[in-house]
């Protein structure tokens, strides 16, 4: 499965947000530094911050940089003419979508896109498309899209509103695999039930080709499904790490978040400041000598820490292997003293509280 990240113009269209020129070109380099396959960087038909993002950046690195566009020639004339690598060019297919959104019948929206996609070949343009609101579209009508666009090499099936879990996800994709091939569809999937990783990893188990993900889950809503929880789900289950440099990950990851000027709360999964960090006494002693019993995955291997904390609840067991983490070869009563000492001093990370037990009860042995 491929990765298009679209983290700069998932997350531009948030309440608020106005991402800059050099914030895009900043936060995209390092994206395509990490190793993400495709990058979304924007939708030029919005103007022209976007459009020279797109530019710089399509000049700057050798990911493939795509463009969002309606399937209108000027949308697709604003990406081809910002040098956008991709078109992607993005059509409502539900018929919920056609009436509200389109107002206009099936056959005619169709006709709109292949106009589009052939407007795009004219100007040498490199396509992929998204089907909005795919997966509350009867498998038919979607299987209609594949069969018409045979040369483009990724249809992307939009989850638009978050509405499906994996359960559904799965049984979507098994019906459709019957006579299209996975390999060629995408899957875009938004967090409003809280399951938009999920999907892409059922979406993974399918064969799916390709998966758009954006950091920290940065998009509309609820946001998408996040880059790091895909990559590191995808090592632990499948050993993939999906052609990231999974090594990099958390650093590039609040590298773009901070220059995108954006934050996560403290218990976001994979990116947030609690997630590695333990203080419960059980955990902390038995993670002093085996850390992978209260682990889902070693951070490190991420570029992430982790945190061990000691103080009121760290208990006997615990300041006994600080100690010989000390080389003191503790009593019963220096083990007392100091789990006493933990306490009065508050929560002291394992190097403070090694230098404590050091300080305190190395010169008695």
């Amino acid at each position: 499965m491929l990765l298009n990240d679209v983290t700069l113009r998932e997350g531009n269209q948030m309440p608020g947000r106005e991402y800059s020129v050099d914030q895009k070109v900043t936060a995209g380099t390092a994206l395509s530094q990490l190793g993400v396959q495709f990058i979304q960087a924007g939708f030029p038909a919005t103007g022209q911050p976007d459009q020279e993002a797109i530019t710089a950046l399509s000049n700057q690195v050798e990911t493939p940089i795509s463009a969002l566009a309606r399937a209108r020639e000027a949308d697709i004339d604003a990406a081809i003419n910002a040098d956008a690598d991709i078109i992607d060019i993005f059509l409502p297919i539900s018929d919920n979508h056609l009436k509200h959104v389109l107002n206009m019948d099936r056959e005619k929206a169709l006709d709109m896109l292949a106009e589009s996609v052939g407007h795009a070949r004219d100007r040498g343009g490199t396509i992929h498309i998204t089907l909005a609101d795919a997966f509350r579209t009867d498998v038919e009508d979607v299987r209609t899209v594949f069969e018409a666009f045979p040369s483009v090499d990724y249809i992307t099936l939009a989850d638009t509103v978050g509405a499906r879990t994996p359960s559904t996800v799965r049984s979507y994709l098994q019906e459709l695999r019957d006579t299209i091939n996975l390999n060629r569809t995408g899957v875009h999937f938004h967090d409003d039930l809280g399951v938009a990783t999920a999907n892409v990893l059922a979406a993974y188990d399918f064969g799916v080709g390709k998966a758009d993900v954006s950091v920290a889950s940065l998009g509309e809503r609820a946001g998408n499904a996040a880059l790091e929880e895909v990559v590191v789900s995808g090592v632990t289950d499948y050993d993939d790490p999906l052609g990231v440099n999974e090594s990099q990950l958390v650093p590039v990851c609040r590298d773009v978040l901070e220059t995108l000027g954006e934050d996560v709360e403290v218990r976001k999964a994979i990116l947030g400041e609690e997630v590695t960090k333990h203080e419960s006494g059980i955990h902390t002693a038995a993670m002093l000598d085996e850390p992978t019993i209260f682990e889902a995955y070693d951070p490190e291997r991420f570029g992430g820490e982790r945190r061990l904390f000691f103080g009121a609840g760290t208990g006997y067991t615990g300041a006994r292997k600080l100690l010989e983490r000390a080389d003191v070869d503790p009593t019963e009563a220096q083990v007392k003293e100091f789990a006493e000492l933990l306490s009065d001093r508050g929560s002291l990370d394992t190097d403070a509280a090694v230098s404590l037990a050091k300080s305190k009860f190395k010169g008695d042995n």
